[in-house]
C-alpha cells in the first residue's frame, strides 16, 4: 500500500514506523504536518490510501481525515485522551500502560480503535519508555491496524468510555504545577517520578544553587544524604541533591531565560563556577549515577558507557577510552562494548560543542577523541570485541561500533548510518575505512548518500551487523554476556585472534589507517572551519529543536517525483 507518515517531526517512532512499514513491501513517505496547506499538498501529490500520524501537536484537517483514513498513534491506553498521556501515566505510576492506533475524527484522541496493545511499565524517564516499550507496541499495533486496513473486512471499535473495563479517560496538558519537585516533602521517588514525567519535553522547572533551570535525567543514590533541596556533590558532569530521604543526581540542566535561547547540557556544565565549593564524589557500591563503569564475568570484561541522548563529548571520549584501555589490561579474552539501553552512541556531544567558546575547535576535539577511541578498538589484538547495540545509534556512532570484530543488535533498532544532515558534514571514526570492509565500496556510497534510517534487517543484509537478538534491554545483555563467555572458553579463540592481527597487518600495509584519519579530517576541517557555515547552522538549529521549515527530500518521496516532474 501507499502510507504516507503524517508527523509534526522524524523522531525515533516516526523513524521506526518508516523502516518497519517499508519492510513490509510499502511505499512510505514522509510529510512535516507544518499547516493544513502543507498537509493538504502532500496528500493531494502522494494520494495515499492510508495516512498514518505517529507524533502530532495538532489535529490533522478535516478535509484530509474525511476523505482519506488517517490512524493515529497515541501513547496511552483505550479510552485515554490528551496530550500528556505519558507523563501522567509516569506521575500516577501505572503499572501497566499502551498503545492506542485510532482513526482521526472531529475529536482529538477519540476516534474509533483500530488496534491497542498494552505493556508493563519501567521506573525509567518518558523518553526511554517512549523509545523502548512505547514504540515496540506502536510497531506492532501500526502495522496489525495497517493489515486489517488492507484486508478490508475489519471493522474499528468506537471508543465507549462507560465500559467496566475502560480505565483511561480525558486528562489535560500537564503544567509544571503538576510535577514540582519539593524538596522540603518529596521523597526520592517522588523527585525521580516528577521529573521523569518531563524527560526529553519540557524539563521540570526548579532552582539549583539560586540558578532557575529546567532538570533532566534524574537517578537516585541510595547512600548519600544531607540538607533536602541542597546540592551536596558532583561527579563529571551531573550534579547531587539531597531529598527528604536520600539523594538524587539530576544529569542534565537547562537555563530558564526569557531573553535568549538556552538548551540542554550536563548540569555541571550549566551551573559552572557556582559548584566551585561543591565536592567531587567518588563512585560507591549500590545504586548511583555514573556514565562509565566496567563488570567481568566468565572471562568476558563488559564495559558500559550510557551517555545521555547517546552523545559524546571530548572528554567523556577521553574518559571511555581509558576504561577501555583499563579492560584489555584485565585477564580476559573478550571484551563487550554496551554502551547505554537507549543509545549505543549518536557520535559528536553536539550540545556541547554549542556552548562552548569555540564550537569550531570544540568540534575539532571531540572528533579526535573519538578517532583515537575508535583506532583503539581496531587495533585491539589482544582480545576479540564486541559491539552490542542494545539501543539506536547514528552518525559517527554507527561506525564506532563496526570498529568491534563483531557487531550484536537488538531488533527494533534504527541506526542512521550517515552524517550529511547535519550540514553536509564529512564524519570520521575511520568511517572511510571501517564501512567499504563490511558493506563493499557500492553500499558504502548508497548508505551515506541516501540519509535514510535503517532497521538492523537492512543493516544484516549489507553486513553491517552480524547478529540480531530479540528481547528487552536486559534480556538482550544477557544474551549477549553468554555468547560473549562461550567464544572466551572457546579453544578456537587464540586462532582467531591470530587470524584477525593477519588481517589488520594486511590492510595496514595496503593503507594505513594513518592515512584514512587524515583525508577524513582534511574534510572535517573544512566543516569547522571552511568559508560554508552549513554544519554550524544545522547544529545550532538542531541543538535548540527550531522546527523545519520543510520536510526533507530525503524521506518526502512525493515532493521528489514532483520535483522530477517538474524539471526542478
Amino acid at each position: 500500500m501507499r502510507i504516507l507518515l503524517l508527523t509534526h517531526a522524524f523522531n525515533s517512532l516516526a523513524q521506526r514506523l518508516f523502516v518497519a512499514l517499508r519492510e513490509h513491501c510499502h511505499e512510505v513517505s514522509v510529510e512535516f504536518d507544518i499547516n493544513d496547506g502543507v498537509t493538504e499538498d502532500a496528500v493531494a501529490m502522494f494520494r495515499p490510501d492510508i495516512v498514518v500520524a505517529p507524533f502530532l501537536k495538532r489535529a490533522i484537517p478535516e478535509s484530509v481525515w474525511r476523505k482519506t483514513v488517517c490512524l493515529v498513534v497515541h501513547p496511552g491506553i483505550v479510552g485515554d485522551r490528551g496530550p500528556s498521556a505519558l507523563d501522567w501515566a509516569i506521575i500516577d505510576g501505572e503499572r501497566e500502560w499502551g498503545v492506542t492506533v485510532l482513526q482521526a475524527d472531529a475529536e482529538m484522541d477519540a476516534g474509533d480503535v483500530w488496534e491497542s496493545l498494552t505493556f508493563r511499565m519501567r521506573i525509567a524517564s518518558k523518553s526511554s519508555l517512549y523509545r523502548n516499550e512505547v514504540a515496540e507496541a506502536a510497531e506492532r499495533a501500526v502495522l496489525t491496524a495497517v493489515q486489517r486496513f488492507s484486508d478490508g473486512s475489519f471493522q474499528p471499535d468506537p471508543q465507549d468510555l462507560t465500559g467496566p473495563d475502560v480505565r483511561g479517560r480525558l486528562r489535560p496538558a500537564m503544567k509544571q504545577s503538576d510535577r514540582t519537585i519539593d524538596w522540603q516533602a518529596d521523597e526520592t521517588d517522588q523527585v525521580i517520578r516528577n521529573i521523569n514525567s518531563g524527560d526529553g519535553r519540557p524539563g521540570v522547572r526548579d532552582t539549583l544553587l539560586g540558578l532557575p533551570v529546567w532538570v533532566y535525567d534524574a537517578h537516585a543514590d541510595d547512600r548519600l544524604t544531607g540538607q533536602p533541596g541542597a546540592v551536596i556533590g558532583r561527579r563529571e558532569g551531573a550534579v547531587c541533591v539531597a531529598t527528604v530521604d536520600g539523594a538524587v543526581w539530576i544529569g542534565q540542566a537547562r537555563r530558564r531565560d526569557d531573553t535568549q535561547s538556552t538548551f540542554k547540557l550536563p548540569a555541571a556544565l550549566v551551573l559552572g563556577d557556582r559548584l566551585d565549593d561543591v565536592p567531587e564524589l567518588p563512585v560507591h557500591d549500590g545504586a548511583t549515577w555514573r556514565d562509565v563503569w566496567y563488570e567481568e564475568r566468565g572471562g568476558v570484561g563488559a564495559l558500559h558507557f550510557p551517555f545521555y541522548n547517546g552523545a559524546m563529548s571530548a572528554r567523556q571520549c577521553d574518559r571511555l577510552r581509558a576504561a577501555f584501555g583499563e579492560a584489555r589490561r584485565r585477564d580476559t579474552r573478550v571484551i563487550v562494548l554496551f554502551g547505554g539501553p537507549d543509545f549505543w552512541s549518536n557520535g559528536m556531544h553536539l550540545g556541547v560543542i554549542e556552548a562552548a567558546d569555540s564550537p569550531a575547535d570544540e568540534s575539532w576535539l571531540t572528533i579526535n577523541a573519538i578517532d583515537d577511541l575508535v583506532h583503539d578498538v581496531i587495533t585491539t589484538d589482544d582480545h576479540l570485541t564486541i559491539a552490542a547495540m542494545q539501543g539506536n545509534a547514528g552518525a559517527g556512532g554507527v561506525f564506532m561500533a563496526l570498529a568491534a570484530d563483531r557487531v550484536l543488535a537488538r531488533n527494533g533498532l534504527v541506526l542512521n548510518p550517515h552524517y550529511k544532515g547535519m550540514g553536509n558534514l564529512y564524519g570520521s571514526e575511520y568511517w572511510t575505512y571501517l564501512l567499504p570492509r563490511r558493506a563493499g565500496t557500492e553500499n558504502a556510497e548508497a548508505v551515506t548518500q541516501a540519509r535514510l534510517p535503517m532497521g538492523v534487517a537492512e543493516a544484516g543484509c549489507l553486513g553491517l551487523i552480524d547478529e540480531r537478538l530479540n528481547g528487552t534491554a536486559a534480556e538482550f545483555r544477557e544474551q549477549v554476556m553468554e555468547r560473549a563467555e562461550a567464544l572466551a572458553g572457546d579453544p578456537a579463540l587464540p586462532q582467531l585472534l591470530g587470524d584477525k592481527a593477519q588481517r589488520r597487518a594486511a590492510d595496514e600495509a595496503e593503507k594505513p589507517l594513518v592515512s584514512y584519519r587524515k583525508d577524513e579530517l582534511e574534510r572535517m576541517r573544512m566543516n569547522f572551519y571552511g568559508f560554508d557555515p552549513s554544519y554550524h547552522v544545522a547544529r545550532s538549529n538542531f541543538i535548540r529543536d527550531v522546527p523545519k521549515s520543510r520536510t526533507p527530500l530525503t524521506i518526502a518521496a512525493h515532493r521528489r517525483r514532483a520535483g522530477r516532474a517538474s524539471g526542478a
